[in-house]
């Protein structure tokens, strides 16, 4: 059922590989056999193999497909988002940045409204400067990998009268109280644990023989600086 492009792909084994093409042009599909064939016909172990897509809808049908050509051997693969990956390093690794094991993720509603307890403590005017707008300059710095002490005053001393750097610090330190984080904190306390514990890196490394990324476009993101540390 593959066209001859798409079976170059699958037929891939060493190396880098990358696949331009279309919307609807079977590149998921691609992929799929690809891992079912290093699998079933190049004696790679299931769980040497990281598949990364964006969606969780992607991920689920991705997982779908996989084991309708292998089995139950395709549960043994990493194969997730971004997010649902990282989620799992980071409980295997949580004490590093402070955490439990079994933190939890906490919702944007939630994650607003903690932000405006602090904003508030903080005499700051959240009328003029909503919470949820603070939420989502946080959610923008997290998505270039910037944590609190990254960042400048002159940066940002429009917003909150200058105070929007100590929220952000605050904030971070009320989620590791509350054994929490929010899902931009899930590729970054990977970055922490990834850049600081170098051993940790390696160890993914060794587990880690064929990476696969499904649709991946933005090079200017966290999500690149997640893929270049891991691969």
């Amino acid at each position: 059922s593959l066209n001859n492009q798409q079976l170059q792909a699958v037929k891939h084994v060493y190396g880098p590989l990358l696949v331009v093409a279309g919307a609807g042009s079977g590149k998921t599909k691609a992929l799929t056999h690809r891992i079912a064939n290093l699998i079933e016909n190049n004696s790679v172990d299931p769980y040497n193999i990281l598949a990364v897509t964006f969606t969780n809808k992607a991920a689920k049908e991705m997982r779908i497909r996989l084991e309708s050509l292998i089995g139950p051997s395709a549960n043994s693969v990493w194969l997730g988002t971004f997010h649902s990956i990282a989620a799992r390093i980071l409980r295997e690794n949580a004490e590093i940045v402070r955490l439990s094991s079994n933190y939890t993720i906490i919702t944007p509603d939630d994650q607003v409204r903690l932000l405006k307890q602090i904003m508030l403590d903080d005499e700051i005017d959240i009328k003029k400067f909503t919470p949820k707008s603070m939420s989502n300059l946080i959610g923008k710095w997290k998505d270039k990998g910037y944590k609190p002490e990254d960042l400048k005053i002159s940066d940002i001393d429009y917003f909150a009268n200058g105070k929007a750097i100590n929220v952000y610090k605050t904030y971070q330190m009320r989620l590791i109280t509350l054994n929490s984080a929010d899902f931009g904190d899930l590729l970054l306390h990977n970055l922490t644990i990834f850049s600081k514990y170098p051993d940790i890196l390696n160890q993914y490394h060794s587990k880690i023989s064929y990476f696969l990324v499904d649709e991946y476009q933005d090079t200017n993101t966290i999500q690149y600086l997640w893929l270049k540390l891991l691969a």
